[in-house]
């Protein structure tokens, strides 16, 4: 195994033991986590919009403006599992960097 895949966990995976105290937690926690995701989203639907004008007129994308909208896109996919039941584990409020990667077949 190397050290790449050591430090990786994946993040939709069956759990079957829950707590019901973070049942009523994850109620709270859910709506700060919310009200960040509606914010960042926000900023990064304004960003998206630049980075079409900045394709459409430079007909390259801005490195800048793409780390932003991975940035909202891996916070989005990061807090998920959590918001969806599917762990107790909570993550941050606020967005941490993680990296999402795909799987590759061997035919591919």
């Amino acid at each position: 195994m190397s050290n790449t895949e050591e430090n990786m966990s994946q993040l939709f995976t069956y759990e079957h033991n829950a707590r019901r105290w973070e049942l009523l937690v994850r109620i709270f926690y859910s709506i700060a986590i919310s009200i960040v995701m509606m914010v960042y989203g926000f900023i990064a639907g304004i960003v998206m919009f630049i980075q079409w004008f900045v394709i459409l007129i430079l007909g390259r994308r801005s490195e800048g403006l793409s780390d932003f909208i991975r940035g909202y896109l891996e916070y989005h996919v990061h807090v998920l599992s959590y918001i969806s039941w599917m762990t107790d584990k909570r993550p941050g409020i606020m967005p941490k960097t993680v990296k999402i990667f795909e799987e590759k077949s061997p035919e591919q």
